[in-house]
């Protein structure tokens, strides 16, 4: 038989394993070539582990603090291409990698194979270049999948894909945290100078009888009803001082063989009894047994290392003791699958062996009760091609592995039994000759996919950091420039806002002001302030109705004035209207795209509408009162409808005082009296200005005295013949001149003296606040208009310092993205050539 179980690649350490003699002359040599080889495989793998760990923490610590590590997924479909000028190369794989959690974007991978198991992604340009790759090169994980399920229709993807970042990342972490705790376990196992042996399979596959024709002695019960429901451990009694016993480890402690507060002995008579009451417990029981053959056929009694042998219970006896079994195996160095013939695998021997082999690439497989079989060829082609899909490893070394046996035929005494000699003799090999293969590989093996795992996020999670660092250095192209332009382009905004404003109100006073002075001027003159006013002169109605004639053209030309404030307010509003559209015109010119522009309709109308407020106390007690149009402002009476205002005189039909003052004046009056000098006299101001003379003279210069005196004089005149003769006709002719003056004269005399009159009660209406009525519409109108350009050009500034804020933080979150873009980038980097420097140091995926 050989002694060789697997072929050795020419970079293996154990290379001279595969040479030993198996001349008894020669064991010595070979047990301690094997021992050396061992412990040097062993330090290489316990500094694996420990650099292993460092690796997991901080990848753990990365994912927490500095960057949210990315679940990558791979697409099934595997495109294979081929260049032409690749003769000598094989085939690459290229996959679609996405995300969980953005299954929208792909991007197309390469997937390269270094070492075993040590698989690289990168992303394709059009100068990749197709390299040597393994056609079983896997994309997947194998340690921290994440495998979840909701129900018997969903799947890992369409699950994963619904978290969020921060979410997977969470999952993915707890994963790692789990994989240090194994890693842990993994040492502690590695340094254990023992080995334990599983042996599990189905109910009824014949596990203890299997176990029994191990130990050649019927220990273990046998029923055809399944008996085995603890975890039996089989030991060489040497360990136990050379007893053979039971001992039934006590729930909840820590066994140790010199502390018997930890156990309850009892006899291997007992045993049968003990398991059968087992049934509701998940007990642990140590059997010590004495093997009395020699070191070179017992597996207990090896004369090299510590064996246990556990006999397990079934897989589907019920689901706590097969979760039990699982969790277990944290702890086993070799799994020997016992398989009835009958049944072959399971779908729960299927789901332990696919569980088992993410950690044990080699397991030892045993065929049970194959002699029973009618049709062996056919059975052995089926049980090898499940387990080539169960196993590859395991298949490739069918030979030495799997195993088809009767065990019950090799507790037959003083019967031959080849095949279950041959399955002795490899199991002995595979455990002892070639435990860097059955103790250290499953570590090695399990080091190896984490560290695949890792270089798959690694590879994965570069691309994600090289895609968000183009993506930032391509939006900071866009955006800083703008924000530049906005820094450099703000004080000039801000000139353009302010030189808007002054103007708009610097221009809307102007226009009030001309309008206005132009409205008194007209007034004054006796004709309406505006060409088109709501109330038009009236005409003249007669000598019997000019005191209603008087009145009216008062209200006609306190009406023009109002006319002519709302016609300078709709100048003003054509102003303001000119100011707001240049502010839009400054935001289109500085606001950059993308930024929402001022959607308000601009409402001339609604300029200087007039509101009542609240007030307590009389009206004359209110300040800053201003005749609008329309009324006084903030109440609604306008100047034709003020009561005050449209009060007739005797001095609106002659107006002695601007007669008087027209002719004697010295000429330092003010500049009305000086505008009227110009004005032609009429007879009836002659009249006025003389009775006013004589009576001013008669009364203050001459005297009472000589008053009386003069009117003797007249009546001395009358007295003349001459002077009565021309009396008559005199008179009469004053008299008819005064009558064609009152017919043709007064309806152009009264306007005149109306309007002169309403000029000069306006003019005294603002005395009191020393502001002209023009400056006082001119204050009024001009503020109405900045605030209405301050408000558009505060909205306007508003938007701009937003908006610049905005690009500011854009522009601060784009450069910290970059920056942490390429310290992931380069983390990741590091990260792959460290799990690389691991596998080569400690030899990881290659055969031994």
């Amino acid at each position: 038989m050989a002694q060789t179980h697997f072929p050795s690649r020419v970079t293996s350490p154990t290379k001279e394993l595969a040479n030993f003699s198996v001349l008894s002359g020669d064991r010595q040599l070979r047990v301690e070539d094997v021992q050396e080889a061992y412990i040097e495989q062993k330090d290489r793998l316990v500094n694996a582990i420990d650099a292993t760990k460092s690796i997991l923490r901080d990848v753990r610590a990365f994912n927490k603090d500095e960057w949210i590590i990315r679940y990558p997924q791979y697409k099934e479909a595997i495109e294979t291409v081929s260049p032409p000028s690749a003769s000598s190369r094989r085939k690459s794989l290229r996959r679609s990698l996405t995300f969980a959690d953005d299954p929208a974007t792909e991007t197309e991978v390469v997937v390269r194979k270094k070492l075993q198991r040590s698989v690289t992604v990168s992303p394709i340009s059009e100068n990749t270049e197709e390299e040597e790759t393994d056609e079983n090169a896997t994309s997947d994980f194998n340690v921290l999948r994440l495998d979840l399920q909701l129900g018997p229709n969903s799947t890992v993807t369409s699950l994963v894909s619904q978290l969020e970042k921060s979410s997977i990342a969470n999952l993915l972490d707890e994963r790692i945290a789990a994989s240090l705790s194994h890693v842990d376990k993994l040492r502690l196992r590695v340094e254990d100078t023992s080995s334990k042996v599983l042996v599990t399979g189905d109910l009824n596959a014949g596990k203890s009888t299997f176990v029994n024709a191990l130990l050649r002695r019927e220990v273990m019960p046998v029923d055809q009803q399944p008996c085995t429901t603890a975890f039996c451990e089989v030991h060489d009694a040497a360990e136990n001082q050379g007893v053979e016993e039971v001992h039934i480890i006590s729930q909840g402690v820590t066994y140790d063989v010199n502390n018997e507060s930890t156990f309850t002995r009892a006899s291997l008579s007992e045993l049968e009894d003990i398991v059968g009451e087992n049934e509701d417990h998940e007990r642990i029981l140590k059997l010590y047994l004495a093997d009395t053959r020699t070191p070179s056929e017992s597996l207990l009694n090896n004369g090299v290392v510590d064996i246990s042998l556990i006999d397990a219970p079934g897989l589907n006896r019920d689901s706590l003791k097969t979760t039990a079994l699982f969790a277990r195996q944290e702890e086993i160095d070799v799994v020997v699958f016992v398989v009835s013939a009958e049944n072959h695998f399971t779908l729960s021997a299927r789901e332990f062996l696919t569980n088992a082999s993410k950690e044990k690439a080699y397991l030892f497989i045993v065929v049970n009760k194959f002699e029973q079989i009618k049709n062996k060829e056919k059975c052995r082609r089926l049980v090898l091609e499940q387990i080539r899909q169960l196993s590859p490893r395991t298949h490739e070394n069918a030979d030495d592995l799997v195993h088809f046996v009767d065990s019950a035929a090799a507790l037959q005494p003083y019967t031959a039994n080849p095949t279950f000699d041959d399955l002795e003799s490899s199991l002995r090999s595979f455990v002892l000759v070639k435990r860097s293969k059955s103790k250290l590989h499953p570590a090695s093996t399990y080091l190896n996919n984490l560290l695949g795992d890792i270089e798959l996020l690694a590879g994965a999670n570069s691309i994600v950091a090289n895609a968000e660092l183009d993506q930032a250095r391509e939006s900071l192209a866009q955006v800083k420039p703008v924000l530049e332009r906005m820094k450099n382009g703000r004080e000039s905004l801000e000139e353009g806002l302010e030189t808007l404003e002054e103007e708009g109100a610097s221009s809307a006073s102007s226009s009030s002001k001309a309008t206005l002075t132009q409205a008194l001027e007209r007034v004054g003159q006796g004709k309406l302030g505006v060409d088109k006013s709501l109330i038009p002169l009236p005409s003249y109605p007669g000598i019997l109705g000019v005191w209603d004639y008087a009145r009216d053209v008062r209200k006609a030309l306190l009406a023009s004035l109002d006319a002519a404030v709302a016609l300078a307010e709709d100048e003003v509003r054509n102003i303001t209207s000119a100011g707001v559209d240049r502010i839009k015109e400054l935001g289109e010119e500085h606001l950059p795209a993308g930024v929402e522009r001022n959607r308000r309709v601009f409402m001339p109308e609604a300029m200087f509408s007039t509101i009542r407020k609240a007030s307590k106390g009389p009206i004359k007690n209110r300040k800053s009162l201003t005749v609008v149009a329309g009324g006084v402002h903030g109440l609604g009476i306008g100047l034709a409808q003020r009561s005050e205002m449209l009060e007739t005189t005797f001095f609106d039909l002659f107006d002695v005082q601007h007669q008087f003052w027209l002719h004697f004046s010295d000429g330092e009056s003010d500049n009305a009296s000086k505008e009227e000098e110009t004005t032609a006299p009429t007879v009836l101001g002659l009249a006025s200005v003389g009775v006013g003379a004589l009576t001013m003279v008669g009364g203050q210069a001459v005297g009472a005295k000589g008053l009386i005196e003069g009117i003797i004089r007249v009546t001395d005149l009358f007295g003349n013949e001459t002077v009565r003769k021309w009396a008559a006709p005199v008179l009469g002719a004053v008299t008819i001149g005064m009558t064609v003056y009152l017919i043709l004269e007064l309806p152009t005399s009264i306007p005149k003296t109306v309007g002169r009159r309403v000029r000069a009660s306006v003019v005294r209406l603002h005395a009191e606040d020393q502001t002209s009525f023009v400056d006082a519409h001119a204050s009024r109108i001009s503020r109405e208009t900045r605030k209405v350009l301050r408000l558009a050009s505060w909205d306007l500034r508003s938007r701009f310092n937003s908006a610049m804020e905005e690009r500011g933080k854009e522009v601060k979150v784009k450069e910290e993205t970059a920056k942490k873009a390429i310290r992931a980038m380069e983390w990741f980097g590091e990260l792959g050539r460290k799990s690389e420097e691991i596998r080569v140091n400690a030899h990881l995926g290659i055969d031994v």
